[in-house]
């Protein structure tokens, strides 16, 4: 790891005892705390199509609480939290990311893409962009290497996908959009010209949209990432666009790995996603 200042950090937070807002367990992971559910990191590879080389990871928090060993985290901003109160576990939950993910050699050779829960876009002011990249500038981690993707927009809600996105490209980060199918992407992409699109890889209904949204994408530059690979026919209909489109597709997925704490695990791809990818057993 060659981030000085994240280390001396981490050092610092081994002497926290566990269940104060932010500690670290024996095996060096870090875990906070929010209301009463406990929160840590996992992270889910994302992969070139056509090797299977890993380009990124997006990471997801896990949760336990004392009442309910299922919680979900983002459960917890449906309730009756206030805006300060969702900004709060927004920033929380970063700052766990970055710090579980840096922490591990490996995070310095991809992107991290990191999610805006919904409630949060409405929440957002000038300044919050502001000060994720002050936590990254004091614990000198690399802002560029971050992607930070917005839920699905609705079309009403245009002007926020570009208020949000202003603020954060202003403060140096990558913007992803989540679409929910090939009309809306191609739309989207256009309005608001994000760095990565990604797409639910289980809504490819018209072939010719998608190649169509493949080619603007790459044209500009930007990504494409087919998410939810789970099946060998989903894997299969990406695997025949990517033999048309003539440059690499990228994905994500069950298929190859559940979201794991450990990055180096990721290079022990499952049985069915060496077979699905062509190896021979």
């Amino acid at each position: 790891m060659t981030f000085p200042a994240l280390q001396d950090y981490l050092a610092r937070l081994k002497h926290a005892p566990v269940d104060t807002s932010l500690w670290l367990d024996a095996q060096g992971k870090a875990h906070g705390r929010y209301l009463n559910a406990t929160l840590t990191s996992v992270f889910q590879p994302i992969r070139r199509f056509d090797d299977g080389k890993i380009v990124g990871a997006q990471g997801f928090m896990r949760s336990h609480a004392r009442s309910d060993a299922g919680l979900s985290v983002w459960k917890l901003l449906d309730t009756e939290a206030t805006d300060d109160q969702s900004i709060e576990l927004d920033r929380l939950c970063r700052l766990l990311h970055v710090l579980n993910f840096y922490r591990q050699a490996e995070g310095e050779e991809v992107d991290l893409y990191l999610s805006v829960h919904a409630r949060l876009l409405a929440a957002v002011d000038s300044n919050h962009g502001m000060s994720f990249r002050h936590v990254l500038d004091v614990l000198d981690l690399p802002h560029e290497r971050i992607v930070l993707q917005l839920p699905v927009i609705q079309k009403e809600q245009g002007w926020l996908a570009h208020y949000v996105a202003d603020n954060y490209r202003r403060n140096g980060f990558r913007l992803a959009i989540n679409v929910l199918d090939v009309q809306q992407g191609i739309e989207q992409f256009a309005q608001v010209r994000p760095d990565v699109v990604k797409l639910d890889a289980r809504e490819l209904r018209n072939e010719e949209a998608t190649l169509q949204l493949l080619h603007e994408v790459h044209a500009a530059g930007a990504q494409l990432i087919f998410k939810r690979v789970e099946s060998a026919a989903v894997f299969e209909r990406l695997r025949q666009l990517g033999n048309k489109v003539g440059h690499p597709v990228l994905a994500q997925g069950y298929l190859w790995n559940e979201p794991q704490v450990l990055i180096s695990a990721w290079k022990h791809a499952p049985r069915e996603a060496s077979l699905a990818l062509g190896a021979t057993s």
